[in-house]
């Protein structure tokens, strides 16, 4: 999952919040570097990732992209489901209810701003900066988004076919969004409970 995806589901608990966003800047043994809950949400981050990638929507969804990116395709298809996400109205009620939770989530990172790490600072002040979370409603923020990828990755060089592929399959991406969030919020949820349990 994205961004947005790993944000929502920290159920409104920051240092779940602060640890699920850092946790692919967090290498190895430096995540005992953190405090526990922190920790916690990088475990949830890890959980979720590894979730997604064996679900059988998802895999289906990779499916469009895999022909032009192959081992990149979920990436993809991570950014797609933020937009679908992001649209979702079962999660939130309308675009007033995603911009509060975005706001939010931007002002617990500022507030913990000394607990990020130095590549994930950098990041997250273009991601506020340009609002990244609120505007993955909008296909252009899908767009800019493709691009972001392209930027960080080492083996592909463009993103307008992955544009392209989500504009022409955007019903069965969406189909594939609407089996896959459902089993992928209880999942969480229970995740999340047995490491606060622990």
């Amino acid at each position: 999952m994205n961004y947005l995806a790993h944000a929502y589901l920290s159920f409104n608990q920051p240092e779940i919040l602060v640890g699920n966003m850092i946790s692919d800047f967090v290498k190895g043994k430096t995540k005992f570097n953190y405090p526990p809950g922190i920790q916690k949400g990088i475990a949830l981050h890890r959980a979720i990732d590894e979730f997604t990638d064996v679900h059988p929507a998802t895999k289906k969804a990779a499916a469009f992209f895999r022909p032009a990116y192959r081992l990149y395709s979920g990436a993809f298809v991570d950014v797609v489901y933020d937009h679908f996400l992001a649209l979702d109205t079962n999660e939130f009620k309308n675009s007033t209810t995603l911009q509060n939770f975005t706001g939010q989530v931007y002002n617990i990172l500022e507030e913990n701003f000394y607990l990020l790490p130095q590549r994930f600072q950098n990041f997250f002040s273009h991601m506020k900066q340009y609002n990244w979370l609120f505007n993955y409603q909008y296909r252009m923020g899908i767009e800019k988004s493709f691009g972001g990828l392209v930027y960080r990755a080492a083996y592909i060089n463009e993103s307008a076919t992955a544009f392209v592929v989500f504009n022409e399959n955007y019903s069965e991406l969406k189909d594939c969004y609407d089996i896959f969030f459902p089993t992928l919020k209880k999942f969480a949820s229970h995740c999340l409970s047995n490491l606060l349990l622990a």
